[in-house]
């Protein structure tokens, strides 16, 4: 029986979620980061401007169930403006998006304001400061995984996503690993 491999990756911003290129632009791929070995595939995505924990593996049946069975992706999501509780109930009980050109309302999460501000550094991108008014972060774990879902719901609520950072997928944490940095795991 084949012995299949698992890591785990701090996914830097301007990183595609790919190995290969799919349009003749120079970005940056995920074998640029790190020396996988051949047959590794990344277990969904984050989008080109988001960052954080992103799982690879070489077996396809842990990738499908990860992608296709309910489990929970956390998000922290600096936003533009001060939540307010309104708009966080709004988002648990599921709001409104496009998806493909067809509206389509989330499940319901789980999200609330952090209290404290995560440091994960900076991450290349300018993002506006508190110049142009309030930020806040929050969290928000999801359990389905449309494209940009986590974006087009802050903004669904009047608060637009600023940036967004990945932080735990099932029972696997981001947990401190740095920017770019990548960890073998023994399993999912």
């Amino acid at each position: 029986m084949k012995e299949h491999l698992y890591f785990k990756l701090h996914k830097p911003v301007s990183v595609v979620s790919q190995f290969v290129r799919e349009q003749k632009r120079k970005k940056k791929l995920l074998g640029d980061l790190y020396d996988f070995p051949k047959g590794v595939m990344a277990v969904g995505r984050l989008d080109e401007k988001s960052e954080g924990l992103l799982l690879l593996t070489t077996n396809g049946k842990e990738s499908h169930r990860i992608c296709s069975s309910g489990v929970e992706k956390e998000y922290f999501v600096q936003i533009d403006g001060l939540i307010t509780e309104e708009a966080i109930e709004e988002l648990n009980s599921g709001v409104e998006i496009g998806i493909k050109g067809q509206k389509y309302i989330t499940k319901n999460c789980l999200s609330f304001k952090l209290k404290i501000t995560p440091d994960f550094g900076e991450n290349g991108w300018r993002i506006r400061d508190e110049r142009h008014g309030p930020t806040s972060w929050i969290s928000i774990t999801i359990t389905e995984g449309k494209f940009r879902q986590v974006r087009k719901m802050t903004a669904a609520v009047g608060f637009p996503t600023l940036r967004l950072v990945r932080v735990r997928i099932g029972d696997i944490l981001l947990d401190g690993l740095a920017s770019g940095e990548v960890k073998k795991l023994p399993h999912f």
